[in-house]
Parts: structure tokens; sequence; C-alpha cells
């Protein structure tokens, strides 16, 4: 049986591409030293995959921010706003992502979604009426060449175009369907020139054939690929899909003029069921994605194998493959020195899942199963199970009443509540809650895991670096504080180092976005707080100052979401233990004095269904429940915030009012404040504070164009709602630019305030 990688992670295992280009932004090194980094890494990717003995191994699933922000290039989808900067192509394309702000222009960048339903966030690609689709980069052959040179034969991988123009935002009064014959002149012209290459196989990735589709969506799709196809001759062409099941389309797929598909097995809940009730064709390869690319915990081989053998009982010509891109775990367990072997026997990260991978394709064709060391030795781990079961986390699961759920008195009259005992003028203005982490910052808390400094030699750092920034807020006129976080690692990782059931790692980096990588934690069992864990800082913090400085939090939803979660115990039970560990620190910091509590979930929308129907059922019917669960028990007075950030917003807006927090904070900078239209339709009844610039780029907005910002909200939103807030955390950024951002920020919300 063969083996077959959807795509690699591209970091590098110290995150060599992250530093490599930090550098470069900072003018530390020139492209050329940019270049040679990504080309060892490429390499380095290459050669592992080979060393496997995967079989089809992918080209161009490398990039220096996004890959789907390559495929626009690819395509010359360059707004022209970029093109006249006047910038190298790289540094066009680094505008594009991150923003330019310099001697040749000042132009935002490009917006930033999550992708699907992973923490990897894409750029949004614009298509105005001037732009024409043409193919106008090199990258997928270049690197095609590049590892052929290398001896390495691969399947070039391009985002397809049903999913390019399906994600593409559009800014005049052209329609994807109006770019038909142009998209379709460039696939076709990539298959010529891969094909001229040598290429015997190309990827094009179609996540979108999971969502839900309507007739015309079918239309078009079959449209696009019965042009693209007819140009193919004997290069063999691999739709391949992940992150859910194509049953709006699978008959159609199947009748296409490809030559493999590939379809997810472990997100796709039907997608076995479609296999069986309209078989697969005989002229063609199923690629089953049956090694999970999003999770790490080892794969059950004898589950594995009951559906491969099942496929081959059908007569179904098989590639075992992964269920989408290894982007999404990290590098290799190899590094992982502190988590002992009871652990690690249980994880496989890309490395090792490349290892899986060709096991399971041996054992597939192995008549005797039960001789193979392979087979054993995953079905001896599978029958001693684990550890992780905490009798008191699960009898307080069992003591929760429907009441628990509820927040009272109502928010109408917490509103008022609030603000005779906050006291804040309108348009408030607040951060949401990191300040730069600078290099002294990472060296404290490095010297203090290192056992270089006591642990009262780390707080005293940390206490007065919280004292600079209380004064120094202070100083610029911000209302509502923050102490910016300096003890904090991750947002996630942080609080999970203060509750039981979760482990941690050292290497285990994954790509978040361009250079910003995390490290998830791993929840293993049952889940309870052991400790407080923000009370000493943020009781500090309010001991410098007579205004509201914010307990900072993340939320049940966020914490599961950016984990990698247990395979053995449902979603929702994973997330109501988290939600009471939360609950807890909650009431501590109430009963401390701290006014102002904000509940992070940046993550809610991420593992939201792709598909409509099952938003409720499979996920927000408990989700949003469990966030109620965190604050329900909160007095009138203490007003509770949240944050979200990065994700389409707009169709679950009565699913976020219902949280029933008192304040919410959006990103809304990159995507042009479109989602205060449907705050408006719906009748949006909580506090909002949508974003007013973009903190993920180095540029720092004017005073004009904050106040333009907030004179559009104004039409949207009420005076009396309308908070002033950057959209997201400050952490990434640097010290200078966050400082005059916020000043600009601050004498903005001023001017604002004289106008009302």
């Amino acid at each position: 049986m063969l083996t077959s990688v959807i795509g690699y992670p591209r970091i590098g295992a110290l995150r060599e591409l992250k530093f490599a280009s930090e550098k470069y932004f900072k003018n530390e090194i020139d492209e050329k030293e940019l270049a040679s980094v990504a080309k060892s890494l490429r390499s380095a990717h290459l050669q592992s995959q080979k060393k496997a003995g995967i079989d089809l191994i992918t080209s161009n699933d490398f990039s220096y921010y996004d890959i789907l922000l390559d495929t626009a290039v690819l395509c010359g989808i360059v707004p022209k706003r970029y093109k006249e900067l006047g910038l190298s192509d790289i540094d066009t394309y680094f505008a594009m992502a991150r923003g330019y702000q310099g001697e040749k222009g000042d132009v935002k960048a490009l917006a930033m979604k999550k992708w699907f339903n992973t923490n990897y966030h894409y750029i949004v690609p614009e298509l105005d009426d001037d732009i024409k689709i043409s193919l106008s980069g090199t990258k997928i052959f270049d690197e095609f060449i590049e590892a052929k040179n290398e001896g390495v034969e691969t399947k070039p991988v391009v985002v397809g175009p049903y999913t390019l123009l399906s994600l593409c935002r559009y800014t005049g009064s052209k329609t994807r369907e109006d770019r038909a014959d142009e998209i379709i002149e460039v696939y076709s012209g990539i298959i010529e020139k891969l094909k001229g290459s040598g290429a015997k196989w190309i990827q094009f990735d179609e996540p979108s054939l999971v969502r839900d589709l309507s007739t015309e969506d079918k239309e078009f799709f079959k449209q696009l690929y019965k042009s693209i196809l007819a140009v193919k001759g004997n290069v063999k062409i691999l739709l391949q899909t992940y992150f859910g099941d194509v049953r709006d389309i699978y008959e159609e797929l199947t009748s296409l003029e490809f030559d493999g598909i590939g379809l997810d097995f472990v997100e796709g809940k039907k997608t076995l069921e479609l296999v069986e009730k309209y078989g697969f064709p005989g002229d063609k390869l199923l690629f089953a994605g049956l090694v999970n690319g999003k999770n790490i915990w080892r794969n059950n081989y004898e589950k594995t194998l009951s559906i491969l053998d099942g496929l081959k009982k059908k007569g179904i010509n098989t590639v075992l493959s992964t269920s989408c891109s290894l982007l999404h775990v990290p590098y290799t367990l190899e590094g992982e020195d502190k988590l002992s072997e009871e652990y690690k026997k249980h994880f496989a990260y890309a490395v090792e899942k490349l290892e899986e991978l060709k096991e399971l394709a041996l054992l597939a064709d192995t008549a005797d199963r039960n001789s193979s060391e392979a087979f054993k030795k995953n079905e001896a781990l599978f029958a001693e199970g684990r550890d992780c079961a905490d009798v008191s986390v699960q009898e307080r699961l069992k003591q929760i009443k429907e009441s628990d759920y509820v927040r009272l008195p109502v928010r109408s009259e917490r509103e008022k509540i609030q603000k005779t005992a906050l006291g804040l003028p309108v348009f408030p203005t607040t951060t949401i809650g990191s300040f730069p982490q600078t290099k002294d910052v990472k060296k404290n808390r490095s010297a203090f895991r290192k056992g270089e400094i006591s642990e009262e030699q780390y707080k005293e750092f940390n206490r007065e670096k919280i004292k600079a920034v209380i004064e120094w807020q202070e100083s610029i006129g911000l209302d509502v504080l923050v102490h910016g976080e300096y003890e904090r690692n991750d947002m996630v990782e942080y609080f999970g180092e203060s509750l039981s059931g979760f482990l941690f790692t050292e290497k285990a980096w994954v790509q978040s976005y361009g250079t910003r990588c995390v490290k998830p934690p791993v929840v293993w069992g049952d889940v309870s707080r052991k400790k407080p864990i923000t009370v000493e800082w943020s009781v500090y913090s309010q001991s410098l100052t007579k205004l509201p400085v914010k307990g900072m939090l993340t939320g049940p939803v966020t914490i599961l979401n950016w984990s990698f979660p247990r395979e053995d115990i449902s979603t929702e039970e994973s997330m109501r233990q988290i939600a009471l560990a939360i609950r807890d620190e909650v009431l501590d910091l109430e009963a401390n004095g701290i006014k102002i509590i904000q509940i992070d979930e940046a993550a809610l929308r991420e593992k939201l269904p792709l598909r409509r129907s099952d938003w409720y059922s499979e996920y927000l019917d408990f989700a949003i429940p469990a966030f109620r669960l965190v604050h329900s028990g909160v007095k009138a007075e203490t007003q509770i915030h949240t944050h979200m950030c990065y994700s389409e917003f707009t169709d679950i807006i009565p699913a976020i009012d219902d949280m029933d927090a008192d304040v919410i904070t959006f990103e809304a900078s990159r995507s042009d404040l479109l989602i205060l239209d449907t705050l408006k339709e719906c009748n949006f009844e909580t506090e909002v504070g949508p974003g007013v610039y973009d903190i993920h780029s180095p540029r720092i907005p004017s005073v004009d164009e904050i106040v333009t910002a907030l004179e559009k909200m104004r039409g949207k939103i009420e005076d009396q709602k309308l908070w002033v807030n950057p959209d997201c955390g400050l952490k990434t950024r640097g010290e200078e630019e966050t400082r005059q951002s916020l000043i600009n920020l601050v004498e903005a919300a001023r001017i604002i305030r004289k106008e009302a």
C-alpha cells in the first residue's frame, strides 16, 4: 500500500524560519540569507519524509508566511496599493501579510482569518475589479525542480481554484463566477508547466468542499474542473479534501476525471458511510486520511486496519494518507526530554506520524499481523489504558444544575448598576490584556525556569514591570488598565500549568500565523484548579491605582480549543471540567476586590462545525453554556468582559450575545469593521469594543485613522455601549510602536467624546 502526506510543518524543528524571518524584518539579515534558511528547511523536510519511506511526498507546502497568500501571489492577486509601494517581490508579499509603514508609503495588511476549524490563520486574498487573475508566480515550479534536484520525486500542491475563489474577499462588482475563465486559464497553465517539468502527480487542495454546498456551488466547482482537467494529459491529478466529509458533492467528485481523491476519515463523520453507500470508482485511487494530522495521540492500528481491510474487500485501490497537513502538529518527540516515556509512548508528532503511516501500510499488506512487533506493541499500548481519572471532578460535574448557567439580574439591569459602580466615561478606553514581551521579560522567565534566580527575584522583576506599565497607562489616560501579563508564557499554557490534568512540552511548537508559534498543552486527564492562578498578580496590580485593573483569564472554550484534546471523552465533558476550574478563579478574583474580569474566548468559533446544521447540536449548545458557567456566580456590580479574534463571527452573533457577558471586544480592524452591520441587524445587547487598529501589523495608526474608525462605529453602535481598544493583545509588538499607538488611541477617544 502506498503512503502520502498532505503537507509538512514548515517553521523548523527549532523554529528556524520564525527567527530568520524576524531578523529579516529588522534588517539584520538580507533576502539571500533568509532564502538560504528556507531552502535548508525544505531540504530537511523532504529528506525526513524520504527517509521514512513515504511514497508520495508533497512540495510547495513550504511558505514564508501563509500558503493561501502564496497561491494568491501565484495567481497575480496582488492589490494595486501593494504594487505601488515599489518594493521587491518578497517585501511586497510581506507587506500584504503584515502591512507596511515607511518611506515608500503606509498600507494596512490584508485581513486575517482562522483556517477552517484550526488555530492556524490565513491571509484573505482581496480581489477588486482591476485585478486580472493570471499565472504570475514561479514558487510551485521552483520548489518542484528544487526537490527533483535533491533526488526526491514530489507531488506539487496548490490550494485549488474553488477554495481560493471561495475564500477571497471581493471589493468590486465582479463575483467569483465572473472570474471562472481567468482561474481556469491559470490552473490549466499550472498543469501544463508542471507536466512539462516531469511531474507525475499534482495535488489540488479543496477543503471548502467539506462545508455546506448549494446547487450553485456544486455547479461552479464542476464548471472549473471540467475545463481544468481537460488539459491534464498523462499527469495525475489528486483532489484533496480535509477537515470534514464531502457529503454534498461525493457523487459529482467521483464522476469527474480525477486520478485520486483524498478524503478525511478522521473528521469526516460521513466519509466511510459515503464510500459504503456509493462505492468508489475502480479507475481512481482513494487517498484515505486515517492518520490524524491535527492531534498528537498515537494511532490505534487495529481500528485503522479494520477500515483499510473494509476498503480492500470492496476492491478500492487505496493510498494511506494523513487526514490533513501535518502543519497542525509539532515536529518530533525527539526533543521532548522532560516528558517521561510513560507519557511519550502515547504521542506521535509529525516525524512519528510518518513512521505510523509506513507501519500501517506494511501491516495492511501483511496476512499475519499478530506476529508483527509493531502491531503487538500498538495493541499493548491501547490495552493498558491511561491513569487519567479524577473521581472528585466527575462528582462535581454531576452536581451542576440548570440554574448554574444563568447569571442574575439580567444584563440590562446589570449595565445600569455597573455604570454607577465603575463611573467610567463614555467611550471608555482599554487594551485587550498583554503588553510587549520584551527580551528582559523573557530572560527573567527563562532564568527562573532554569533555577538561575529565586522565585522572589523572579516576582520582584515582574512587580517592577507591572508598576511601570500601570503608571504609564495612567499617564496617557487609559480608563481601564491591565497589568501586562509579564508572568505569562502563553494565554493557555499559563493557565494549564495551574490546572490538574494537563501536560506540557518543551519543543512542541506549532505555527499559528506567520512567525507566531504556539506550544499547545496536552489535556491528559480530568481537569481541576490546583490553586489560585492570577489572584496574587491582580491584587498587587489593583493596589497600585484607583482606576479599575482587569483580572485577565482565558476561558474554557479557548483553553480546550488551543490544547491537544483528549480523545477518550467528549469535547463537552472536557469543556465543562475546565469551566468549573476557571469559575473558581473568577469567584476568587471577585472576592479579592477585582471589579472587572475579562475571560478571553479568542477561539470560540474555531471548533464550530463547518456545517451549519451541526452548529448547535455538536458545539454551541454546550460551548456557550460552558462560558456562562464560568461567570454566573458573580455579583451584578462585577463587570465581565470577553474577547474574540480573527474568525468570522457574523453568522453566530446571536450565540455570542447569549454568552451573557457585559462587554465583548472583537477583532474588526483587518476586516474593515464589517461585523458592525451584523451587530446592528441582530440588536446586539452586549457592550462592545470592535478593535480600532490591527496589532498584528507593525504600523502605527494615526489619530485621524482611529477617529474615522470610531465615527463609523458610532453609526452602528450606541455611544453608551461603545468601547475603544486595539483588536488583540500586544505581547508580540515592539514597545515604541505600542506606546505611540495607544497614545493615539486615547487622543482619538478624547476627540470623539467632545463630539458626543
